[in-house]
């Protein structure tokens, strides 16, 4: 059985990296980028993982653990291969789910206090997301073959998460003149 590598797939051999990644590591990093750069469920990652194994693009093999074994994924060098080319292709603007925005757009056919309110709800999750990019940075420096590429990718998430709070702030201000407020 052979498909295509997605986006998934390549995100899942970079969490694997050079030194492979069990499988609950997997998911616990999948699910702590989660907030800042992941769409999916953290668990999808388990299962691409071993579908990659079965292609030959990882290796997996059973490793002792406290309770019962873990599966430990590693990149062959056909998953390597391929790896590469991936990072050689030129990288597109990313597609985003943003269902803020569609709220925004599609405000005139509901209660434009009641998107507002949900606009300030977004507003309010963005100093959690600004923890954990310090948590992450802080965490980085043990990675010492990635700290730098994760400090510049934690840039473009406080990057993100500045621009959310402005254009919540824009939407504020436009909707209060136009209001009379």
């Amino acid at each position: 059985m052979s498909t295509e590598l997605t986006p998934i797939s390549y995100a899942v051999m970079s969490l694997v990296g050079r030194n492979g990644a069990s499988g609950p590591e997997l998911v616990e990093m999948a699910a702590g980028a989660g907030p800042l750069f992941w769409t999916g469920a953290a668990s999808h990652v388990l299962r691409v993982a071993r579908r990659l194994a079965e292609e030959g693009y990882l290796s997996a093999r059973s490793e002792p653990a406290r309770t019962r074994p873990r599966t430990v994924y590693e990149l062959t060098d056909k998953g390597l291969t391929a790896f590469r080319s991936w990072l050689a292709q030129p990288s597109g603007f990313p597609r985003i789910q943003h269902d803020a925005a569609i709220r925004l757009f599609a405000s005139d056919l509901g209660d434009r206090t009641a998107v507002l309110d949900s606009l300030r709800a977004l507003r309010a999750t963005l100093p959690r997301l600004e923890a954990l990019c310090d948590l992450y940075e802080q965490r980085a420096v043990a990675i010492p073959h990635r700290t730098e590429a994760i400090i510049l990718e934690l840039s473009l998430a406080r990057r993100l998460v500045q621009a959310h709070r402005e254009w919540v702030d824009d939407v504020e201000r436009a909707w209060a003149r136009s209001d009379g407020g």
